[in-house]
């Protein structure tokens, strides 16, 4: 090892370095001191923050289900410091005999150190013990399988006692005489949120283990009801989503998790962990990975179980990233631009005043501020050729800070700093969704984000934006506007009676040219049922045609949000909308011609804008709905079997 560091307790002190948490710990000498500490608090000095390599999912021999049973534990630890890690949690799967077999032979080996009754390997054991403890804080925890297999992590102070882990443990209805087992299955178990529940109020960390994976919460093709998964990746008491996929382009998990759908309203912290079960990567088998294969980055004051906790319940999202090696370090503008333009994510070449190209800059933090926030770079476009850069960075810096005080109101906390990615200079501007929407660009000018695109709101827009922070001012729910219209109990009047009736096989077109809207109201027509993924959660539904003075006015609904715009033209709509109304307009859909799979059909399936969109259908009972332009990442529940896969 080339770094050494002395270790701090979860206040940030430093603390005796050891393994074990018990009070017959080993203690190095000097321990006391500050020297050399890296996020320490030195006579009152601000703790300076840097990059720590973290792993919160490894198991040890102390689970059944191990690899490599004959590893010891001392093998164990010095793997984790060969790979430089400078956090870890112990997560054998539903007990803690790992962390109680270290613990025990620090114990014991101290215990020899007091009577003086060590030999020389025993006391050049003892030292790489405390050595070990320098380099890397070790936190103790489980692997959790609550009902129906799902997985969580619960970790915990370095100074919990191992019968208190094993009380949580029992609390969670594992069985006591599995408790030492290190077994995957355990019985009935807890159920997801209560086993949230009860880690959280023991003062844990809570995780949802490899959430997209086998035995995740967020796995797309489990059984259950929308309002489930998202109950299980959205509550309260858990911390942070682990997923698998995190760097993947295409439907990535992660996606999901950024707080641009309303359906996934709270912005998850994604980390990756390698969930190793064995030392070093299967050859045979890379998906087998070994300790640290696959880290998280975060950037901590200290590393201490309370700086963890607090980072992952903060919305400080820039401060956790996905280790990279050391010769090829994380680039945020070369991860930002493998994904591209998105809801949340923008790039602009320069900040010209003078060609408007800092006036769109503005408009993409008025639009952020008023859809879901995002981030903007300022020095490169979308390719991912080498960047251009910014000449003056601070200048431009300050020109965006001036602008947005004297431009945007109301006024906007928007965090702005620079970095250089392949030798360029960069600006970046962290936008949070806002408080007091709708936000507007020199007192008249109200923008939205479109998928990839900025527009300026529309009226409806601008009445819908209004009324959802008046009801979350209220401490009401905003009503699901992407929702099905479940007409069951709804008034025989209030039905589509004039919505043309055809055969399941019908050539007839599914869509009439002149389709009225329901006999209610625009707000009626928006009713809250349980499947949250009944509709596409990405794209435009045209529930409404009618022909004044010769010209087609449209009513659409856009799925993202469930917002009803009305008289939209052809002639005027923004892109998607008008790609929308040009499919309506002009190739009626017909029945025969949908790959159905029950109730619910692909239309047809294009690349535009570097993107796999679908043209999707939905039968309900003698009616067909058609929804336009939705990406992949709008499309679960039922509507994930038509997801093709990247280069597929």
């Amino acid at each position: 090892m080339s770094r050494r560091r002395k270790p701090y307790n979860k206040n940030g002190q430093p603390k005796p370095a050891a393994i074990s948490s018990t009070p017959s710990s080993p203690s190095s000498p000097g321990s006391g001191s500050n020297q050399g500490g890296q996020g320490g608090n030195a006579q009152g000095a601000k703790p300076q923050r840097k990059w720590y390599k973290v792993d919160l999912h490894l198991h040890t021999p102390g689970s059944n289900d191990y690899e490599e049973p004959k590893v010891t534990y001392f093998e164990w630890m010095s793997k984790v410091v060969e790979k430089e890690l400078e956090i870890v949690a112990i997560t054998d799967h539903n007990t803690v005999a790992g962390i109680a077999a270290i613990q025990r032979e620090i114990e014991w080996l101290t215990r020899l150190e007091r009577d003086k009754r060590l030999t020389d390997e025993e006391r050049s054991r003892l030292e790489a013990w405390r050595g070990f403890a320098e380099k890397v804080l070790v936190l103790p925890g489980f692997e959790f399988t609550a009902t129906f297999g799902f997985h969580i992590l619960g970790i915990f102070p370095p100074d919990m006692p191992i019968r208190q882990l094993e009380h949580i443990l029992l609390t969670l209805k594992v069985p006591p005489d599995k408790l030492d087992v290190g077994s995957t299955e355990t019985g009935a178990g807890t159920d997801v949120l209560n086993a949230y529940k009860v880690i959280h109020e023991a003062g844990g960390i809570v995780i949802a283990a490899h959430a997209n994976s086998t035995h995740g919460v967020a796995m797309r093709n489990f059984p259950f009801g929308g309002q489930t998964k998202i109950a299980y990746t959205q509550d309260g008491n858990l911390d942070a989503l682990e997923v698998t996929d995190i760097d993947r382009r295409g439907p990535s998990t992660a996606r999901f998790f950024n707080g641009s759908k309303s359906e996934y309203a709270r912005r998850m912290h994604c980390i990756q962990g390698s969930d190793a079960h064995r030392l070093t990567t299967d050859a045979k088998n890379i998906k087998r990975l070994g300790i640290g294969e696959r880290t998280t980055e975060m950037l901590l004051d200290a590393p201490t179980f309370d700086n963890l906790s607090t980072l992952l319940r903060s919305n400080q999202f820039d401060r956790t990233r996905p280790a990279r090696a050391v010769d090829k370090p994380f680039d945020p503008l070369v991860a930002a631009r493998e994904e591209g333009p998105t809801i949340v994510q923008s790039f602009h070449e320069s900040a010209n005043k003078r060609s408007g190209k800092l006036t769109g800059i503005l408009a993409d933090v008025c639009a952020f501020a008023n859809t879901a926030g995002g981030v903007i770079y300022v020095g490169a476009g979308p390719r991912n050729d080498k960047p251009k850069g910014l000449l003056d960075a601070k200048q431009v810096e300050e020109e965006i800070h001036t602008d947005l005080s004297e431009r945007l109101t109301p006024p906007l906390a928007v965090k702005i700093d620079q970095f250089q990615s392949q030798g360029a200079n960069i600006v970046r501007l962290r936008v949070p969704k806002g408080e007091n929407r709708p936000y507007c660009l020199d007192g008249n000018k109200f923008y939205v984000r479109d998928e990839t695109d900025t527009s300026l709101a529309v009226r409806d827009e601008i009445v819908a934006l209004i009324q959802e922070v008046l009801m979350e001012a209220g401490g009401l729910a905003r009503p699901r506007g992407n929702a099905p219209v479940d007409n069951r109990n709804r008034p025989d009047q209030n039905r589509r009676q004039d919505r043309p009736r055809r055969p399941e096989n019908s050539n007839e077109p599914i869509e009439s040219k002149n389709e009225p809207l329901d006999n209610v109201s625009l707000a009626e027509s928006v009713i809250d049922i349980t499947d949250a993924f009944y509709l596409p959660q990405v794209g435009v539904e045209i529930v409404n045609s009618e022909e004044r003075n010769g010209t087609h006015f449209h009513t659409i609904r856009d799925l993202r949000n469930g917002h009803l715009i009305t008289n939209v033209t052809r002639k005027g709509a923004r892109k998607l909308w008008n790609y929308a109304i040009q499919q309506h307009e002009d190739k009626r859909v017909r029945a025969d011609k949908v790959d159905w799979q029950g109730n619910v059909g692909v239309v047809r399936s294009q690349a535009r804008a570097g993107k796999m969109r679908y043209d999707l259908a939905l039968r309900e009972g003698d009616q067909v709905r058609v929804f336009y332009g939705v990406t992949d990442d709008g499309m679960e529940g039922a509507w994930a079997a038509f997801v093709q896969e990247e280069g597929g």
